[in-house]
Formats: C-alpha cells, sequence, structure tokens
C-alpha cells in the first residue's frame, strides 16, 4: 500500500471480529516497526506489553475497568480484539542516558527537559504501529488506561514503577461498526492549523508548498 493511503485510511477501529488472530508474524511487524521510532539520544525509553493470549486481554479489561462505569458498546467492541499492546515509557532511561558523557546532564534534573520526550517517543512508536495495522489490512484503536485503574493494572502484569503505562493498542480484523459522534466535528484544514512565517499569517502559504 502507498504511504499516503495509509495515512488517510488510518482511523480508530472500535469493533473486531473475535474469531479471527491476529498472525504472529503481523505481531511480530508492528513491534519491529515501533521499535524503529525516534528517541531522543537514541535512548529508546520503552517497554511493550502484548496481551494475545485471551485469558490475559480478560485480564487486562477487568484490571482497567472502573467499576462506577457499566459497560457499554465502546467496551463490548473493543473486548472482541484479540491483540491488545501496551505502551510504556520509561523516564529513567532518559535521565540516565542524558547523565553519560556526551551529554553531560549528570545532576539528571527533569527540569532541563522542554517536555517529556519520554512520553512523546513511546507515542511515536505506538503511531508507527498504527500505521502498520493499516498496511497490513487490520485495525487498531489508541486508548488510555483510567488513572485510578493504573494501580491495578500494575499489579495484574507487574509492570515495574519505573514504566508508566501511556496508552493500550487494540489490534484485530474490523467490523462494521458506528461512526464515532466526534467525526462530526470535521477535520480542520491545513490553511487554519498551519502558520507561514509568523502566527499571524495561517495558511498564507499553503498554496505554494502544495504546487511545488
Amino acid at each position: 500500500m502507498e504511504f499516503r493511503d495509509v495515512v488517510r485510511r488510518r482511523r480508530m477501529v472500535r469493533d473486531y471480529d473475535p474469531d479471527r488472530p491476529v498472525p504472529p508474524e503481523v505481531v511480530a511487524r508492528l513491534l519491529d516497526h515501533a521499535v524503529r521510532a525516534p528517541s531522543a539520544g537514541f535512548s529508546q525509553g520503552w517497554g511493550f506489553l502484548v496481551l494475545a493470549d485471551p485469558a490475559d486481554r480478560d485480564r487486562f479489561w477487568t484490571a482497567t475497568a472502573r467499576p462506577d462505569v457499566p459497560a457499554d458498546s465502546w467496551l463490548r467492541g473493543m473486548r472482541n480484539a484479540p491483540l491488545l499492546v501496551i505502551a510504556h515509557s520509561n523516564r529513567d532511561a532518559y535521565l540516565d542516558r542524558y547523565a553519560e558523557a556526551d551529554k553531560g546532564w549528570t545532576d539528571r534534573d527533569e527540569a532541563r527537559w522542554p517536555v517529556p520526550y519520554w512520553d512523546i517517543d513511546t507515542g511515536f512508536a505506538a503511531l508507527l504501529m498504527l500505521l502498520t495495522v493499516v498496511d497490513e489490512g487490520l485495525g487498531a484503536c489508541f486508548f488510555g488506561i483510567p488513572p485510578e485503574c493504573t494501580a491495578a493494572y500494575r499489579a495484574a502484569f507487574d509492570v515495574p514503577d519505573t514504566f508508566t503505562p501511556i496508552g493500550a493498542v487494540s489490534v484485530g480484523y474490523p467490523v462494521p461498526d458506528r461512526r464515532s459522534p466526534s467525526l462530526t466535528r470535521g477535520r480542520r484544514p491545513v490553511a487554519e492549523v498551519a502558520h507561514f512565517g509568523r502566527w499571524t499569517r495561517p495558511g498564507s502559504n499553503a498554496g505554494k508548498v502544495a504546487a511545488n
């Protein structure tokens, strides 16, 4: 598939065929592509928990379910996913890397970082998985774990405190599902969000860029 088609076809899929497992070779490619994401200082401070066994997936949904929120169509569809990959970031890997001689931040001061690159880089890795899924003819959805459920999730899967779950990716063969109500907002056009030269000139050179 052409890369432009992969990007345009990517969407969040919220219901899957529970009887069609993700082939092992596809799982391997998802992970191989994920670790090719960029990372500051080549720190690679990420970790991925792969849940393909039904019992493991059930344990995940049990640990991350909010008892005060009843199951809805979203949860029922997502639970059909035959594969879950939970992406984690490791802040210490970055602080340690930048304390090395070629970087020199021996104080390991987190305030030196303009943003938490450990979370951003792990997000890059998750996006590469989402794009790979499209290229493989499958569907996926990235979603977060409720903060109040994080402790239960860690306990259920022995996740060390040094790794923070930034989100999970459900993967499987999509089945027809309802269109997300959020999509009625429409996609913001490039001319509205791109600024050329200075912020006060939104999209002023968009036509020239497209013509080159």
